[in-house]
């Protein structure tokens, strides 16, 4: 894949300093067979700025720092969500009890509800900063939008919320066609399903506004 692309890459430059138009170099390389998606990456690799040579962008670059603060900015909204979902459940079992489930004393469900709090203290407002430091150091640049691993994560989550999503339709379409459907059951299904899209639409309309920029 790499020998590919490269010369690809090398044509696109070679095209653009003999002063051939972008539109031209891209009926050129579609009716060679290129992918149309690889073609326009090796365009959108150089800029549109007036200079006698094509000026290269920044090529993205994964850094032990940038790593580490994409990674513990997705591990926080995890936490976040589960325990705010977690939360969410514990107050639906206690307004609508089932009789029918033996559940734990009282005094474990005060230990669940202070988990999660405690939990939600620490990790949502450290998502919150590092959502704003990363948009102010790492987003600030071309190379930092770009950013591999960013986008790694980001459609993982979007695989995952997008996942949960389905699941959580699929269940509660399966106990409505069943005759099983109660308050508390579609009670937990809709925060699931709230949290899960919240998620998918927030990062998705991420995705799509920095295209639309691109």
């Amino acid at each position: 894949m790499e020998k590919p692309d490269f010369e690809l890459r090398e044509f696109t430059r070679q095209a653009l300093s003999s002063g051939i138009s972008r539109n031209d170099i891209r009926s050129a390389l579609l009716k060679a067979g290129w992918d149309a998606d690889r073609v326009e990456k090796s365009l959108q690799d150089y800029a549109e700025i007036d200079f006698p040579l094509p000026v290269p962008r920044p090529r993205p670059s994964l850094s032990a720092r940038e790593a580490f603060f994409y990674l513990l900015l997705f591990a926080t909204l995890y936490t976040s969500a589960f325990h705010f979902g977690n939360l969410l459940f514990l107050f639906i079992e206690k307004a609508f009890p089932d009789p029918a489930i033996q559940t734990a004393t009282a005094e474990w469900g005060d230990d669940r509800i202070r988990f999660s709090v405690s939990a939600l203290i620490v990790a949502f407002p450290l998502y919150l900063f590092l959502s704003v430091k990363i948009g102010r150091e790492l987003l600030a640049s071309a190379a930092g939008r770009a950013s591999a691993i960013r986008r790694w994560l980001t459609y993982i989550t979007l695989f995952i919320a997008a996942s949960i999503l389905i699941g959580d339709l699929t269940t509660l379409l399966f106990n409505l066609l069943g005759g099983e459907l109660s308050i508390r059951f579609m009670l937990k299904s809709l925060t699931v399903g709230m949290i899960a899209g919240a998620i998918f639409l927030y990062y998705l309309g991420g995705l799509r506004k920095e295209e639309q920029t691109s």
